[in-house]
């Protein structure tokens, strides 16, 4: 059984059919990603599975549980971490309050701080940073501390949306490695949108291509990566 199963789902804006029959897999300890245009409906997947976007029809199974219609507080309770385009971060609060919202359902403050310290491995330069305004972070500095908060109750899941995105290259690379490392050692499965396809392609173990809502095109990341149509469209030929 898969960690997470998308089966037949459609999702609209209004009357726009965003998710026009998404199915995808991912299972445990793996490393996926969504690619495609803008607008193809990546982020509106992630959105979906998170319950920010209510499907009209299909299943969204977690853990073997169908969380489409839950509230999206308990999906995050349930296992679900997402790390939203654009980050997301509240920018008038400190890091320390950014990470204390991520820990929102945590009664213990003794627990809240051993989450903390936790993530401090991962992102040191946030423990320097700890009572710093977040809107006054940079651009790498807010998407470790996007990534640390959603962290702070421990996924199964991660859905990490465009987090390369507005980065500088070496910046990018960082990212990327705490991905790695996030699977890697803290067995933490990922979905991942970028638009960055070369770099998704390099660390992601499968892949789905997105076209105006539709998955025209699914397999390993390596021969994703050799599609000619995709080479074409994504990876600049």
């Amino acid at each position: 059984m898969a960690l997470l199963e998308l089966e037949d789902i459609h999702a609209y804006y209004g009357k726009i059919h965003a998710l026009k029959g998404i199915s995808l897999k991912v299972e445990k300890g793996e490393i996926v990603t969504l690619i495609g245009a803008n607008g193809a409906g990546k982020s509106t997947t992630l959105r979906t599975i998170s319950g920010l976007v209510r499907a009209r029809q299909g299943k969204v199974s977690f853990g073997g549980r169908d969380i489409a219609h839950l509230p999206p507080h308990e999906i995050v309770l349930a296992g679900v971490g997402h790390v939203p385009e654009g980050r997301g971060i509240f920018p008038r609060l400190t890091v320390r309050e950014n990470l204390e919202i991520g820990a929102f359902p945590i009664g213990s403050r003794s627990e809240v701080q051993h989450r903390m310290e936790v993530v401090f491995q991962l992102f040191p330069r946030l423990k320097e940073r700890l009572n710093q305004k977040g809107g006054t972070l940079s651009g790498g500095e807010q998407q470790m501390l996007a990534t640390a908060r959603g962290l702070m109750l421990k996924p199964q899941i991660l859905l990490m949306d465009e987090p390369s995105m507005g980065l500088a290259p070496v910046l990018v690379e960082l990212i990327f490695d705490v991905i790695l490392q996030l699977n890697k050692n803290e067995g933490i499965t990922i979905l991942l949108v970028e638009q960055n396809a070369h770099m998704a392609l390099k660390y992601a173990a499968r892949a789905y291509v997105l076209e105006t809502g539709q998955i025209v095109l699914s397999g390993p990341a390596g021969e994703i990566a050799q599609n000619p149509q995709v080479r074409e469209a994504y990876l600049g030929g």
